[in-house]
């Protein structure tokens, strides 16, 4: 059984790594990007994000000053025993979201949609937001915390089939020249593309495809993972770079994510994770072990499982 102190203290942890240590993956990927940009304003933007991000690792302060929306996902194995329970879980991580926000510091973002108000703490109805995923096999438990922003950065549109890969691209290219005309995405960052399933769960796989997926990572279904790589020199393509400005470094990654979906239609959603990618991951085991990481390690084969029943085997086949 896995105590709810070490997920109390793991989840605090989490909170301040996620808000001032950039995930090495995407630096990488923003080094990369940083050697071939030649954009005068977008070349100056980015050595200035990865002077910042070195100023904030050794000061120990948040890299932005808007920290974003905390959110946590939380997979399990399925042998999986936590001491209290599940609701014990869900306190210990809203109360490590309150603490963090006071301690990190995080900005307070979250508020009442109508009356405005707040408690000062990132907790409220419905925030911090946690998700679950389950394994077959494991005692483990992944907690993962993600800050991305709340406000824009995202769009949806309901395709048909008869819009095929060229549809797929016309909406993905309309966003991203939405986003960077108007301010309402930090650019570069990693895209990630929901197709399918019904339109709220089309928002969730586009959302886990942005900050549950490492720059690089391919879908394990090939013909995906080439689109993948389509999308991203194609966003690179349309002439803007680091937030907004001129440049040819827009999409650090694009990572595409899909679920089964109604006959007559083809959704798809577009979101842009933040320029910092504020990621954490840890997983903690009963006999105290907690591992850290930063690879989420989310989209598991049996997370894209395509049939009733699991079988490892059968799925290898397929």
């Amino acid at each position: 059984m896995i105590p709810i102190k070490t997920i109390e203290d793991t989840a605090l942890r989490l909170m301040e790594k996620a808000a001032i240590e950039i995930p090495q993956d995407y630096l990488d990927g923003l080094r990369a990007a940083a050697k071939t940009e030649d954009g005068d304003l977008s070349s100056f933007v980015l050595q200035a994000m990865l002077d910042n991000y070195e100023a904030a690792k050794e000061d120990r302060r948040a890299m932005c000053g808007d920290t974003g929306v905390p959110r946590w996902f939380v997979k399990m194995g399925n042998d999986a025993r936590i001491e209290g329970g599940m609701i014990a879980l869900e306190a210990a991580l809203r109360g490590a979201t309150a603490t963090a926000t006071q301690s990190v510091p995080l900005r307070p973002n979250r508020v009442h949609p109508l009356w405005r108000t707040d408690h000062n703490n990132n907790v409220g109805i419905g925030a911090p937001e946690i998700e679950y995923g389950f394994e077959p096999e494991g005692d483990w438990v992944d907690l993962i915390t993600v800050h991305k922003g709340g406000l824009f950065g995202t769009d949806y549109r309901m395709l048909f089939p008869s819009d095929g890969i060229e549809g797929i691209k016309r909406f993905y290219l309309d966003s991203l020249v939405a986003f960077g005309k108007r301010g309402l995405a930090c650019q570069p960052a990693i895209i990630g593309i929901g197709l399918g399933g019904s339109k709220d769960t089309c928002m969730v796989l586009g959302k886990r495809a942005s900050v549950l997926r490492t720059v690089g990572s391919r879908n394990s279904d090939p013909r995906i993972a080439a689109l993948e790589d389509e999308l991203k020199e194609l966003g690179n393509s349309i002439g803007m770079g680091a937030m907004g400005f001129v440049g040819k470094n827009m999409v650090i990654d694009c990572n595409i994510e899909v679920g089964y979906c109604h006959t007559g239609g083809m959704q798809m959603s577009v979101h842009a994770f933040c320029l910092s990618s504020r990621r954490s991951v840890a997983r903690l085991y009963p006999d105290g072990r907690v591992e850290y990481r930063t690879d989420p390690d989310w989209f598991t084969p049996y997370q894209r499982r395509d049939s009733v029943d699991w079988a490892p085997e059968t799925e290898a086949a397929e």
